[in-house]
């Protein structure tokens, strides 16, 4: 029999047996409300575990039993476990951070995974309740609390301008700044701006809307009226910031890797006194005309040793998605590693930081 291992928050103990072929972990809970927190109110989350893993976990009130084979009540132990720390810490867990424990326990080990899942950012405010849901995010939103400017790169679902719009948002709140622009290049792929009616302004509003869709969803429909009629917040394309000198401000940047270098540098260079920027994009879905170098692509590389800029890298680790969306998603990839024989490029969240080292 191997020692029992004590719980650092002071409370459960996680013990192993040997029982003929199987093992069993066991794990002590503090409260029944524990459990509720840890399984979900129907079970769900046992389930879903249970169906992810093979092994068998039996409530026994104080006492949760973990039965399988090694590898199994491994991972489901140390996924229990640190789930188990971040419900001590206030936080309850959802059906995905049950998904995304399960995979970082298997590929990476669940080491401080609970820390991540409770953490509360700084730089949020509480009553919005959005908090990191990955470790890539726990170092986003790190950067956007220490930097002056942080560029974050990564694909689709990583949560790369919803959480820039919260912190934005929060600051605005809280007084920190004044306004709030958020704006974003004029180009698609396949569409000219020129065919489109009305204004410039009205010309790209249609492609501001992911903006607008972020921002209602943080603050009532009225305050985001008002804030917008007294251009507290101010929703704009790029080329409007032109000439501009942006003072206690949060200026945000999205979908980045559609800009030239001369439209990063001109906004980069907006940044006035008391303000912050944050500059998003994903460096797979370029549309700018061939040959055109993407200043995202660019910043990036110039920037990485610059002191106060943070340089973050999201991954497919990242993507935040509903449960069965993510079942979809891996269907058809499976599918397609049938047709081509191949594997998709696995990929790895890291950060750059003003130091530009890299894990």
């Amino acid at each position: 029999m191997r020692p029992a291992s004590l719980d650092p928050f002071g409370g459960a103990v996680l013990k192993h047996k040997d029982i003929e072929s199987e093992l069993t972990h066991e794990i002590e809970l503090s409260s029944p409300d524990e459990a509720i927190k840890l399984f979900g109110r129907n079970g769900e989350l046992r389930k879903r575990i249970q169906s992810e893993t093979g092994a068998r976990i039996v409530d026994r009130g104080a006492k949760v039993v973990i039965l399988g084979s090694e590898p199994d009540t491994r991972v489901v132990g140390e996924v229990l476990g640190e789930m188990l720390q971040a419900v001590r810490r206030g936080h309850t867990p959802s059906m995905g951070d049950v998904v995304y424990a399960l995979d970082e326990a298997r590929t990476r080990g669940a080491a401080d995974l609970g820390a991540v899942l409770a953490q509360e950012p700084g730089v949020l405010r509480r009553e919005m309740h959005i908090k990191p849901r990955t470790r890539g995010q726990g170092a986003y939103l790190d950067a956007l609390e220490s930097h002056e400017i942080t560029m974050v790169i990564g694909p689709a679902g990583t949560g790369k301008t919803y959480l820039a719009m919260a912190a934005a948002v929060s600051a605005l709140l809280n007084k920190q700044i004044s306004r709030l622009i958020l704006t974003r290049p004029a180009v698609e792929a396949g569409e000219s701006l020129g065919f489109l009616p009305g204004d410039l302004k009205e010309k790209v509003n249609p492609y501001l809307r992911p903006l607008y869709d972020a921002l209602h969803s943080m603050v009532d429909s009225d305050r985001v009226y008002r804030f917008l009629q007294r251009e507290t917040i101010e929703v704009a394309p790029l080329a409007f910031m032109r000439g501009r000198t942006l003072d206690h401000a949060f200026a945000i940047l999205d979908e980045a890797q559609n800009t030239t270098t001369e439209q990063m540098l001109m906004f980069l260079t907006r940044l006035g006194t008391g303000s912050r920027a944050v500059v998003t994009g994903d460096v797979t879905q370029i549309d700018l005309p061939k040959g055109v170098k993407s200043g995202l692509v660019e910043a990036s590389r110039i920037l990485r040793n610059t002191p106060g800029i943070a340089i973050i890298h999201l991954s497919k680790r990242d993507v935040v998605r509903h449960p069965l969306v993510q079942r979809i998603v891996d269907a058809y990839e499976a599918e397609s590693r049938g047709l081509h024989g191949g594997r998709p490029e696995s990929e790895t969240a890291h950060l750059d930081t003003a130091t530009g080292s890299r894990p």
